[in-house]
């Protein structure tokens, strides 16, 4: 079998951790395939860069070498902060922008990971693709990136020999798709629990703290979340929401749509949805109990708007979020087997499809 040549493109102010995921998962493949039996294609994998030097995030050197043909060209995320210029960071990084381009045009599958896409999008490559990235930044990349078909709910996205992902640990989701496409599924599934990592994740929504989200500046529509939170588990009634705010319905969804792009009622769900995220997480409450406190007249109605929001049911929200109860010293846990879960993987870029 021939080797799969992966290079990882090391920059200026790239996560060292995001530099080195992917390989260091590929290690653990490497170890569970022998164990298996499994006869496999080896990784060649490499750190490359146009520079000579590179100190990255938190000020750490990583030895490089030179840019040269790969298969797979994984570009890490960076230090996006609000303090950042961005346009003057991505001006500083051509030479990297450049590189990428080389090696999509060479026939080289890249993919970047969280906000890797931002390098990405620059060289070219993801105008007319759909596209992924960190939830906190998939706004921006939009905006910045108009030609971008932006999915922010999404893990791992790959379009014609592109793949994005969303932020720092969704470099593992695209490491265990390239095991188990390189590999096949029972490495991948055997690695992922080797290396405590969830192989089953479809969707970022779970994740998503909408009171980190750009603030959008609008008063009118603040006042108007504001009012609906406060009055989270009463019937929604548009016309005494109009009333509050002494305007007539159609100015009420004309005036907060253009501010905060969604309707009251939409906003009024991802509160509630918010809202029951946290109480699932920290109490005991039934579902049939928080469904009722945030007004809705029968628990199947709102499972049914949760899962539309995080990808899941809110049973199986609270089971993988809820912190468990801390176990004594010396306790033997009790292992409750594995659970055959549905998954939905979403294609590894193959070497050379364009």
């Amino acid at each position: 079998m021939s080797s799969l040549r992966l290079g990882v493109l090391a920059y200026p102010g790239c996560f060292g951790s995001e530099v080195f995921g992917v390989p260091d998962l590929l290690v653990f493949a490497r170890h569970v395939a022998a164990a298996q039996g499994v006869a496999r294609p080896s990784y060649e994998v490499s750190v490359v860069s146009p520079r000579r030097q590179v100190i990255m995030a938190g000020g750490l050197t990583v030895g490089v070498s030179a840019m040269h043909p790969v298969d797979v060209l994984i570009v890490p995320g960076f230090e996006l902060s609000p303090a950042l210029d961005l346009e003057a960071a991505l001006a500083n990084l051509r030479p990297e922008v450049a590189a990428i381009h080389s090696q999509a045009v060479s026939g080289a599958a890249v993919v970047s990971i969280c906000v890797g896409a931002f390098l990405t999008a620059e060289a070219g490559l993801l105008d007319g693709r759909e596209a992924t990235t960190s939830w906190l930044f998939a706004d921006r990349l939009a905006r910045r990136y108009p030609d971008v078909k932006v999915c922010p709910e999404r893990l791992v996205v790959t379009d014609r020999g592109v793949t994005t992902t969303a932020a720092f640990s969704a470099m593992y989701d695209f490491a265990l798709q390239l095991v188990r496409e390189q590999d096949g599924p029972g490495v991948a599934r055997s690695t992922a629990r080797v290396a405590l990592v969830d192989d089953a994740r479809t969707t970022q929504a779970p994740y998503v703290d909408p009171a980190l989200l750009p603030v959008a500046g609008h008063e009118f529509s603040h006042a108007v979340k504001r009012w609906l939170d406060r009055n989270i588990g009463a019937r929604y009634d548009l016309s005494a929401l109009a009333a509050a705010f002494h305007v007539s319905t159609r100015t009420m969804l004309r005036r907060f749509g253009e501010e905060a792009g969604q309707t009251p009622l939409a906003y009024l769900q991802s509160a509630r949805v918010r809202r029951a995220r946290h109480v699932l997480e920290s109490t005991d409450r039934t579902v049939a109990r928080i469904a009722a406190d945030l007004g809705y007249a029968d628990a199947s109605s709102f499972s049914a708007v949760f899962a539309r929001h995080t990808g899941r049911r809110p049973r199986d929200h609270r089971a993988m979020f809820r912190r468990p109860p801390t176990e004594p010293a010396g306790a033997v846990l009790h292992d409750p087997g594995t659970r055959s879960r549905s998954r939905n993987p979403v294609p590894v870029p193959v070497p050379g499809e364009r």
